[in-house]
């Protein structure tokens, strides 16, 4: 039983345009990036949006028998890394994968990352990381998964593993 809560913008039941196959997002609530010409600019604030359980969002990931994976985009969902960590073990437990957008950079996460922030253990349960703050004048809307060209598509366990930033397609 899942009884931590959180701060969340909104979900998409079936997306087809955060990551790989048919997803089941959660937006994240509060952003400190606040980035200029952000697609998601109402996830900023960190007092919006609405709490919800852990358990409220895996069930509605259980009800879909399409789902490929979760995406966790935002906001920023390292500002709730415990909570997304959480949920993340039982989305693994249930094979799908987990794709996380993030402002920040994958060297920055793997650097500050300690037991109270859980950046690291957010990264753990991650498949695929979209680092980087959206930069509106690289923006390049041809580009998959992403919003600018400084953004990359990061093979989260293989860089673990090789402890640098392994760049992927996806």
């Amino acid at each position: 039983m899942l009884s931590d809560k959180l701060r969340i913008a909104g979900t998409i039941n079936d997306s087809i345009v955060d990551g790989p196959g048919i997803r089941f997002t959660i937006f994240t609530q509060g952003c400190p990036h606040r980035c200029e010409g952000c697609h998601n600019p109402q996830t900023h604030d960190f007092n919006g949006g609405e709490d919800v359980t852990l358990d409220s969002l895996l069930e509605k990931i259980k009800e879909n028998p399409l789902l490929d994976g979760v995406t966790y985009s935002g906001g920023e969902p390292f500002c709730q890394a415990k909570q997304l960590y959480e949920l993340g073990l039982e989305i693994k437990k249930l094979g799908m994968d987990i794709v996380t957008y993030t402002g920040y950079t994958f060297e920055y996460l793997t650097e500050h990352s300690d037991d109270e922030n859980c950046y690291g253990k957010l990264l753990s349960v991650t498949d695929h990381l979209i680092d980087g703050p959206f930069e509106l004048d690289k923006r390049n809307i041809l580009l998959k998964f992403r919003g600018s060209s400084n953004q990359r598509i990061i093979d989260v366990q293989k860089s673990l593993q090789q402890k640098k930033a392994v760049e992927t397609d996806i």
